[in-house]
């Protein structure tokens, strides 16, 4: 596909539609929309716009459609595979100015909201009535709820109270030809034709772009209980994980350390933990629910299945400090992780009973190849973030085997009867290694879809696949 560049004229047109202030054109403007969260990958659009009304998006596209200019929609620039980075150049649309909260509905437990509001603001806004979103990525105190929505974020709570894919009811999207449509209904209930809301969740922005979200809420857990379960490898570990479930329990988080992701975070945090020797890995369970006694009884059998999975020891949070201190841990485990070396970090995903087998691959693979790993994630879900060092593995390796080693990864996933991503999407990085989970046949029935959406291919080109 060929594009055009935006002319003198066309930039005229764009400040008419948004405004002089809302359009970015020097290098120094547009730099911090050059990148994301991915590594080191740096593409600059060409002018960068700031719209605030669907109807302004709504002028934008057209505008850029009719002219063949490429457009890259943009949340706060979290992402973890390129998703949002506009390797064509042309206009890049912030939703930075979609922040509002326009409605919080307790009496149908829904709201309408923008995306370019910050997910934990949103959280702490239905918190305040009593109410729960529960999506709530590591990021999630920088991260745009919009661009959840995009990549089909996660995050440790969606273990009991299930995906983001369960709370948008409803989406506000223009289209890449500049229609504006409402995907769905505000309703439990969707049995009318195709559902378009669920197939603009986790499209990554190359569908259309969201203006509004209607989402579902839940009535807010009032208790919680929270321990940390030691043991001395990385597969007994995660062999509890699958037990726990087994034994009739849904904790509401259940989160995989390795025991160099904690070093990593006191090194880099300061934080004080005591880490025996001995100790290879660690189970992070939550427990919540509004009935003291159903929540200890939940704890008592969490505790049972740890006892016969060789745990070694279970520390049992005694207060609110605590309990946050822990998570913190979890939670800041990836920049810890970003500060101490050169790595690549991939999303892999498998039925949660595999994961055992995968993490014991993933380090054999790493042996193989040269490459050190450090290994967390959402093990309720099955979902582990595999970051790969560089460590003692030359330039030459790093550049030119560590896809072969990448790979191998993926199909042990695969084989596992896993995929490529469980929550941060494939953007640009990783759809060259979509051939290894899907055939001809869906590849061919996404570029449809694609089709039909984006006639001229001007939305997003270049992610999930060529």
């Amino acid at each position: 596909m060929t594009y055009n560049k935006i002319t003198g004229d066309i930039l005229i047109q764009l400040k008419n539609i948004v405004g002089v202030d809302a359009v970015l054109t020097s290098p120094a403007e547009i730099e911090n929309y050059s990148h994301d969260e991915t590594e080191d990958l740096v593409y600059y659009p060409e002018v960068v716009v700031k719209p605030q009304t669907t109807a302004q998006v709504s002028a934008l596209m057209k505008l850029c459609n009719t002219n063949l200019i490429p457009v890259t929609p943009r949340g706060a620039g979290t992402g973890l595979a390129g998703g949002a980075l506009p390797i064509n150049g042309g206009v890049l649309i912030s939703t930075e100015r979609f922040n509002h909260i326009l409605d919080i509905d307790e009496q149908n437990l829904q709201a309408t909201v923008e995306p370019g509001v910050i997910t934990e603001l949103f959280m702490n806004a239905v918190a305040e009535k009593g109410l729960l979103y529960p999506v709530d990525p590591a990021s999630k105190g920088s991260c745009y709820i919009g661009g959840n929505v995009a990549n089909c974020s996660g995050g440790p709570r969606v273990v009991k109270y299930g995906t983001i894919r369960e709370y948008v009811l409803n989406l506000e999207v223009v289209l890449p030809t500049g229609e504006v449509i409402w995907t769905g209904a505000n309703t439990l209930k969707y049995a009318s034709g195709y559902n378009l809301t669920q197939l603009l969740i986790g499209s990554e922005g190359t569908l259309g772009i969201v203006t509004k979200i209607v989402t579902k809420l839940i009535p807010r857990p009032t208790m919680d209980a929270l321990m940390l379960a030691s043991f001395p490898t990385n597969e007994d570990a995660c062999a509890a994980v699958s037990a726990i479930f087994r034994a009739g329990v849904v904790p509401s988080g259940l989160e995989f350390m390795e025991r160099k992701g904690i070093e990593w975070v006191i090194e880099h945090d300061g934080i004080a933990f005591d880490l025996k020797d001995g100790i290879g890995a660690f189970l992070l369970i939550e427990a919540d629910g509004s009935n003291q006694d159903v929540i200890f009884a939940d704890c008592e059998k969490i505790n049972q299945v740890l006892e016969q999975h060789n745990c070694q020891d279970v520390l049992f949070a005694d207060t609110s400090a605590q309990k946050e201190e822990l998570w913190r841990i979890r939670r800041t485990m990836a920049v810890s992780v970003k500060s101490n070396s050169i790595y690549k970090e991939e999303d892999t995903v498998v039925p949660r009973a595999a994961l055992p087998q995968l993490i014991k691959g993933i380090k054999e693979i790493g042996s193989k190849y040269g490459f050190e790993s450090v290994c967390y994630g959402h093990a309720g879900d099955g979902n582990l973030h595999v970051n790969i060092i560089k460590a003692g593995m030359s330039d030459d390796d790093w550049n030119n085997k560590l896809k072969d080693g990448i790979t191998e990864i993926f199909e042990l996933t695969v084989g596992l009867g896993g995929t490529l991503s469980g929550e941060h999407g494939i953007g640009l990085v990783q759809k060259n290694f979509m051939h290894l989970k899907y055939t001809p046949l869906h590849f061919a029935i996404w570029r449809g879809i694609k089709q039909v959406f984006d006639p001229n291919g001007i939305l997003n080109p270049g992610k999930i696949f060529n």
